[in-house]
């Protein structure tokens, strides 16, 4: 992003570098904004681009220069960008900001992306369980037919390997599994179908930033971690790791970072922190002075700082 004209003073910069990636970087602790991410994604959020006429209050996201030039405020990540004003519209003004639904920006926009990356993991989780739940269905419907098979292809491997089948690993998982009831099967089918239906609920709540969507993931993850690190005790493999480190990481991040359970001042601290991060205030906090109290003549073209 480029800075303002040397005209503009320093307290417009210091004011402007609340606004995403306008901070120095940092070569070994780069930061990630999300507002940029999105925009890049999505595109950017522009208001007012059909209107015929801005007023003095649509400063804050639209203006024109002298030379014509009407520029507007991405409401995400707060670029500036240089479009021709709209010829014959039927729109007078841009809508009041009580009618606009603003995007999310800062804390807010970060957490949405962590929560949909975790709703990501539990549709894979809600994939892999359901088409478990169908298997064990079918397998239950059809045991007695599978076994007569079964045992037909594993005396088929015997007599060419010329001795028995080897007693460890899938050929015996297999076996456990034959050894099971019709009944037996079907609990087991009807278990892993209640649990999937819990995980595509936590899913679409997580999608959508649901409060309760995350103490039901804390829950349900924080169970099964002691499970997960006694199945560590008895066998270490890299899956069993990353699906332990997962877990940590989700139960922490939502029980720190979304302060569960009344953590560092609960519900009300978050909904505090939310209130910061979202509207029009963060929008008027990284607004030059300047622009919101335009002198007797048009502002140069320069004044606002432009991004690419």
């Amino acid at each position: 992003m480029s800075e303002a004209s040397s005209g503009t003073e320093p307290a417009d910069r210091s004011a402007l570098q609340v606004a995403p990636g306008t901070e120095r970087p940092r070569r070994f602790r780069p930061q990630l904004r999300y507002e940029l991410i999105g925009c890049g994604l999505h595109g950017h959020e522009l208001l007012g681009t059909d209107a015929a006429h801005l007023r003095p209050e649509d400063r804050i996201f639209a203006w024109d220069d002298s030379s014509g030039t009407r520029w507007y405020r991405c409401l995400r990540c707060d670029a500036w960008l240089p479009l021709p004003p709209p010829g014959q519209s039927e729109v007078e003004h841009p809508p009041d900001r009580e009618d606009v639904e603003l995007p999310l920006r800062g804390r807010p926009l970060r957490d949405r992306y962590v929560l949909r990356v975790i709703a990501a993991d539990r549709a894979l989780h809600v994939l892999v369980l359901g088409a478990l739940t169908v298997a064990v269905f079918a397998f239950a419907a059809h045991r007695s037919l599978l076994h007569h098979d079964y045992t037909r292809i594993l005396a088929a491997l015997q007599g060419a390997f010329g001795g028995p089948v080897a007693r460890s690993g899938f050929v015996a998982d297999i076996n456990k599994l034959f050894k099971l009831s019709t009944s037996e099967l079907y609990a087991a089918g009807a278990a892993a179908a209640v649990y999937t239906i819990l995980l595509a609920f936590e899913m679409v709540g997580l999608w959508f930033a649901r409060r309760w969507a995350e103490y039901l993931t804390f829950v349900e993850t924080g169970i099964l971690v002691p499970y997960e690190i006694y199945e560590l005790s008895k066998s270490i493999s890299w899956l069993k790791i990353l699906t332990l480190v997962i877990n940590l990481l989700v139960v922490l991040y939502l029980l720190i970072a979304h302060r569960l359970f009344g953590l560092r001042g609960g519900g009300t601290a978050e909904a505090a922190l939310h209130e910061r991060d979202t509207g029009w205030a963060p929008l008027e906090r990284a607004t030059p002075p300047g622009l919101l109290t335009p002198g007797p003549t048009a502002p140069d073209r320069r004044t606002p700082a432009t991004s690419e």
